[in-house]
């Protein structure tokens, strides 16, 4: 019988994953750092922002949201968003561990390839 080969991996390891796979679209590392530099909820400031439209930033902001980056509130007929704080640092840690864990340019192997 077929298993699941996501259970192949650590926890750590999938979460190590999604967080990556949240942030790999430049859209989404703008919205980050957008976030980032207001330190507050934002919510119709990130379309203006961005030459996107509102429907692509809020598909981006519901994956940055599923990787637990950030969070909305509902205020009114509005969602604001802001940066969970407890998801970005389970990412700085998970992602830090992963950048410790390699090799740095100089200390690669020096016969690969």
């Amino acid at each position: 019988m077929a298993s699941n080969k996501r259970e192949q991996f650590t926890a750590a390891q999938q979460q190590t994953a999604a967080i990556a796979k949240a942030l790999g679209h430049p859209a989404r590392v703008a919205i980050m750092q957008l976030l980032a530099q207001r330190e507050a909820c934002v919510c119709g400031e990130l379309v203006l922002a961005l030459p996107l439209s509102q429907s692509t930033v809020s598909q981006h902001l519901k994956e940055l949201k599923a990787a637990g980056l950030v969070q909305g509130e509902v205020d009114g007929a509005r969602v604001c968003y802001c940066i969970d704080v407890a998801g970005w640092a389970l990412a700085r840690q998970l992602l830090g561990d992963l950048l410790a864990e390699l090799p740095t340019a100089t200390a690669g192997p020096t016969n690969c390839c």
